[in-house]
């Protein structure tokens, strides 16, 4: 079976949840005998390659410009005529509502094939989308339940929102985790002149409504409410611009005078899982979420989650986290000086994050779920952790 994957900006994974999902599912598809091929961008991808982890991986040109629409637009449309007329897959998988808008092209001319969209979130939200993309985006969620023949979700929220909007029921098939067991590399932390357990740390892209300007704020108002509880501690931001340079500039002028406060700039491998490694616990301010992979993977390192009260946040860090108002600054720092002065709840806050992360987001199990949908032969997937949640959590 050969599975046209489109949506994804490219691979290997740089930054965004949806390539990590991608990059996670497609491997473990081609373990299984399934044919995969990924569609690239061509500023994302390097042009020197093309597989990975045997993952075909097909380059296609897309037009940047100051619109940000532009790009994933022009790129998807041609990565779908590129597939429905010369790869001719058996399922054109399609990641996005965005990229859902292109669900007919392989309806009318590849009527065969199985069409199959994930929904990773309503992207409709996100603060750096004009009025009239986000009305596309709004289309996009149209598109897909009209066009798919299966729809795939990554939340228990995504998967109430299409039912209560749309009647659709759809497939729920959360991003997942790598059961992880790292010893705390000084080297790995050294060059950004950390110490380890003394950092707090957040993994994001630096987009807007990732907030990490209101994760600034507040640990500067923390930091000047009990500044005794704060000697040597710093925090970390790891992440990288994503075509958002003009706020990468704000958070770096806003953190210009404190030396407390360390960006990292992009990691991904050994650096990255250092960093997980060694951090105190984590911080996710995120306003708009599908499921968050970066929570996730803190929970995975056994680290302890304080997340933005947002219900994709809600549902990844359950009991095990703490939560906050979005964008409050002075409930954040509420939040980061408890755990501070609580250090025997954090570590056990951290077991218990590792222990449920490990049996509920299996990507193992996960993928054995995408090949069942792929067949036909199931509406949805549980593990037993999750549904033990989902009564926990009224859900």
């Amino acid at each position: 079976m050969k599975i046209a994957m489109i949506g994804a900006k490219g691979l290997p994974a740089k930054f965004g949840g949806i390539e990590t999902h991608v990059a996670e599912i497609s491997t473990r598809l081609i373990k299984a005998g399934y044919e995969v091929v990924v569609y690239a961008r061509n500023w994302y991808t390097e042009k020197e390659i093309f597989a990975y982890n045997g993952i075909q991986i097909i380059r296609v040109p897309s037009f940047v410009s100051p619109v940000k629409a532009t790009d994933g637009v022009t790129n998807v449309l041609l990565a779908t005529l590129h597939a429905v007329f010369f790869l001719k897959p058996d399922i054109y998988h399609f990641h996005g509502v965005g990229p859902a808008l292109f669900a007919w092209l392989p309806r009318i001319f590849a009527s065969r094939a199985k069409v199959i969209v994930t929904v990773h979130a309503l992207d409709k939200d996100q603060a750096k989308w004009p009025e009239w993309s986000r009305k596309w985006l709004e289309l996009g969620e149209r598109a897909t339940t009209v066009f798919a023949h299966e729809v795939i979700v990554v939340s228990r929220y995504l998967q109430r929102y299409f039912k209560d909007r749309f009647g659709v029921i759809a497939n729920y098939l959360p991003n997942g985790v790598n059961p992880v067991r790292v010893v705390t590399d000084y080297t790995v932390l050294s060059p950004f002149s950390l110490q380890p357990h003394d950092y707090i740390l957040m993994v994001s892209r630096l987009v807007r409504h990732k907030s990490a300007h209101t994760l600034i704020s507040a640990w500067q108002e923390a930091r000047k409410s009990k500044p005794n509880l704060f000697n040597g501690l710093k925090l970390a931001i790891v992440g990288g611009s994503a075509a958002t340079d003009d706020y990468v500039a704000e958070l770096k002028e806003q953190i210009a005078d404190d030396d407390s406060i360390v960006m990292t700039g992009f990691q991904s491998g050994s650096v990255l899982s250092g960093l997980f490694a060694g951090a105190r616990f984590v911080v996710h301010p995120s306003t708009m979420e599908g499921l968050p992979i970066a929570v996730l993977e803190g929970m995975s390192y056994g680290k302890a989650v304080i997340a933005a009260d947002i219900p994709a946040n809600r549902e990844a860090v359950g009991d095990q986290g703490l939560t906050f108002a979005p964008e409050d600054i002075a409930e954040l720092a509420k939040a980061i000086v408890y755990f501070l002065e609580t250090p025997k709840e954090v570590i056990s806050r951290g077991h218990m994050s590792r222990v449920f992360v490990e049996d509920a987001y299996n990507w193992e199990e996960i993928t054995a779920g995408l090949k069942a949908v792929y067949k036909g032969t199931v509406k949805s997937w549980y593990s037993p952790a999750l549904l033990d949640k989902a009564k926990q959590l009224g859900i």
